[in-house]
Order: C-alpha cells, then structure tokens, then sequence
C-alpha cells in the first residue's frame, strides 16, 4: 500500500513547518520524503561503521516515478541523490551529505512469470528466492548472504559460489528499468540502450538507480550434498579448486583461509544439487583433502546457511561493530605468493573476531559483463579479508590503511579491486581500476548523469 499524495507545499505528516529546507517545493509522490531523525540517522550510516554523513531528506518512494521526479528536483537544485538497498556498504558508498537518500526498500516487489522474475530494487534475494521456489524455480547466482538487495548486488557485480556455472549476478539479468541522473526512467537490456545497461550492471550507482530488474531463473533443485573438504596449503587448495571448477564437477564452489593455533588451514565448501552418498565417492576420492565433513541439507536452508552466523555475531555485538572489509580479485598466476605472503605477514590483531578469509575460483569468462573489472587470464581468484574492529583487535583506522597497502600489493601482482569494500582511492586510482572500460564508463556518466549527482559516496568522479 502506498501512502496518500501530499500536495507539493504539505510538510510530511509529524515533520514541522518549514522543516523540509531545499525540499519546500518538493512534488507531490505516490510515497513519502522524511525528515524525521530516525530516518536521517539510518541513512547516515552503513554496515561498514566508518563513516557517518547525513542527508537533508529520506524517499521511500511508492514507484519509480517518484525515484525519478526526485531527482529531476535535486538536479535543478545541485543536490545530489544515492540510492540505498539495504545498507550493507562498508565505507559510506551510499551515503550524501545535505543530500537525499533514496531508500529503495519500498520498491521490493518480486512477480515469478514465464521463467523469469520481475523484481524490484529494493527486494531481497530471500524474499525473490522464496517466492521462485514456489514455482519450482531459482535464480542461479547468489552471493553468500541473502539479506541483500537485488539493485544493492547488481550495482556491485554479485560474486558467489554458483559463478563457475553461471557467472556472476550481473551476467544473469536480462532487462532493467533505471532512472538516470537526469531523471528519464529507462528500460536498457543487451539489445535496448546497450551502453546504458553496461554501464548500470556493476556500475556502483554512477549513472542511474536500479528501480526494477528481470531476471533469469533456473529449474531449482530440491536438496543439496554439502562437502566441506581440508587441505594444509594454499597452493593445494588453489589447484584443487582450479581442476574442480574448469571440470564442472559441483554446483556451488568457495573456499576459506582459516586460522589455527599453528598457521592457517585451508577449506573447500561445494555444493552437489540432488546429491546423495551414492555420489560422495566419485566427487571427492582424489581430491587429496586431510579431512572431510558431508551432509545434507534442503536447498533454500543451503543458501541461507549464514543466517545463524549473523545471528550469533549479532548477539555478540560483532555485526555491529566497524567492518572495514577488503575484497580483490587475484589472476591465478599470482594468486599463491600473494595470499601466502598475506596470511604469513598477518598480526593476531589484524582482522577481528568474527572475520572470515575467502579465497575461491572465478573463470572470467562466464562474467559477460564489463563490470566488474576482473584480471588478465582464463581464471581469477576472489580474495576477501573480511575483518571486524573488534575489542582487542586493529583499529578500524589500522585496517583501513591496511587495506591500501593490500590493494597496492594487489596492482602490483596483476590483480584487480572488487569494489565493496574499505579503501581510501584517488580518481587516478579509480582509472586505472577500470582500466580499457574507463572511456566508455565516464562517457556514460556524462551522458546519462550530466551534472554528476549520483551517488557521490563512491568517491569515483
């Protein structure tokens, strides 16, 4: 239900006169702009616990043409605009300073119709893989964590253990509605305003808001072999996983560094979809693992295996605390000495309690899309020090200076940032990030974002 229009010179319900500012003049819209202290303060922060900057107003807009009058009002005005999933950024990526949030948590409609889904922005991939699997189907890629939003992931690129399969998230949409910086709503697909879509699909919100996606659906499965394998180095892990997944063996694929009390072990986690022991020989024998744990466990539970993760770490107060993270993308030529030298060099204090070190195969040719940037050859690796500031541990500030010299040990190794995470980058940093892309993607930007309003927490233009 969306609420009544207020007429352009109403002030919102509970919001005193005069208290809208630049928005005095605001449209009439299908939702509702806020000013209320809660809101402002929900959209000054992020999951990332760095960075605090309030806007002047909220809009939970009731359609996509509100996203869009909105912004064409902020356009003529010299404010700027993000857009907002669910807040999951980690360095104020969608925050605006004196600006307007737009919090697409109200545009999460999800219509399943001849094999594909309609959904909006703002829906999240428990609430679109839920509704699917009522009709027998799912979307094929995910990232590991649920609770996100489509337009959040799509905007980032959306890597996750399906991708030996099906590539990345961006590479399985199949049309989008947009509102640009110069508030049009478009439709852009491969064949409709094809600079538009590539330029959206991992494009980190600089030339238009997602408001509404198609995507592709694949017949779901009804349960899952789950195997957890082990191995005593990274290079027996690297190849194991590069021979798993150039052989198609499993379904799902990840893998994790994880600390001992004597160095690190390293873990494989695959997936086999309608697996059952008869398979377990076959698909694990010669893989070489020190040790091996095997269950199984009902599909949509397998993809929402975090949620109890969150849940304790929420009740510890760790997913509250600063996650300064770090994600990169590492060529398998290099993948073994940096991850090595990495881990050796790491301090007890550097990456938190709660954090996770992800490290698992990524064949670039399955990710269709220009963005996001991957590295030169057949098979890059996803590198992730997802760390947490907690009590005891690095500062927030440490980990963040941390990062910029990983990141610079990750250039200098032939590898590319996967944008999500917490580091501070220059505007030459971000061209050379984008390397051969960066004339077509700032071509877009001027094109479809002329004034430059979007999303200035990305720190990119």
């Amino acid at each position: 239900m969306t609420s009544p229009r207020l007429p352009a010179q109403q002030p919102a319900p509970g919001v005193a006169p005069g208290a809208r500012g630049v928005f005095d003049a605001a449209p009439a819209l299908d939702g509702e702009l806020c000013f209320d202290q809660a809101s402002l303060a929900a959209a000054s922060a992020d999951f990332g616990g760095l960075v605090r900057q309030a806007p002047a107003a909220v809009l939970r807009p009731g359609s996509a043409e509100d996203v869009a009058a909105m912004v064409r009002y902020c356009r003529e005005r010299g404010l700027k605009v993000a857009g907002r999933g669910q807040g999951h950024s980690t360095n104020g990526q969608a925050q605006v300073p004196a600006g307007l949030v737009v919090d697409l948590g109200s545009l999460d409609s999800v219509e399943i119709q001849d094999g594909t889904a309609l959904v909006g922005g703002g829906a999240r991939w428990s609430a679109l893989v839920r509704a699917s699997l009522t009709r027998g189907l799912t979307p094929p890629a995910f990232t590991d964590y649920l609770e996100l939003s489509v337009g959040g992931t799509l905007s980032a690129g959306g890597l996750g253990g399906q991708i030996g399969r099906y590539g990345t998230q961006v590479a399985n949409v199949l049309e989008l509605q947009v509102v640009t910086g110069e508030g049009e709503i478009a439709t852009c697909s491969p064949t409709v305003r094809p600079d538009l879509f590539r330029a959206v699909l991992g494009g980190l919100g600089q030339c238009a808001i997602i408001t509404r996606a198609t995507l592709s659906l694949v017949p779901a499965p009804r349960s899952v072999r789950h195997y957890v394998l082990f191995f005593d180095s990274v290079a027996a892990l690297t190849a194991r996983q590069a021979a798993l997944v150039e052989e198609g063996r499993f379904d799902y694929l990840v893998g994790q560094a994880l600390p001992t009390p004597d160095g690190w072990t390293y873990m494989i986690e695959a997936a086999a979809y309608d697996g059952t022991a008869d398979d377990d020989a076959r698909l694990t024998d010669d893989l070489g693992h020190t040790s091996l744990e095997v269950r199984d466990v009902d599909y949509f539970d397998f993809l929402n295996r975090l949620a109890p993760a969150v849940e304790a770490f929420t009740a510890m107060g760790e997913w509250q605390r600063p996650h300064p993270w770090y994600d990169s993308l590492l060529p398998a030529s290099t993948v073994n000495e940096v991850v090595t030298e990495t881990l050796s060099g790491l301090k007890a204090t550097a990456l938190g309690a709660s954090a996770v070190v992800l490290l698992y195969p990524v064949p670039t040719a399955l990710c269709r899309t220009p963005l996001p940037v991957m590295p030169d050859g057949e098979l890059a690796y996803l590198f992730s020090l997802l760390k947490t500031a907690s009590p005891g541990a690095d500062s927030a500030e440490e980990m963040v200076a941390a990062n910029r010299r990983q990141y610079d040990a990750t250039l200098a190794a032939g590898g590319r940032w996967y944008p999500i995470g917490s580091v501070p980058l220059t505007t030459d940093d971000w061209v050379r990030h984008f390397g051969s892309f960066w004339p077509e993607f700032r071509a877009a930007r001027h094109r479809h974002d002329p004034d430059g309003i979007l999303t200035p927490g990305q720190r990119i233009f």
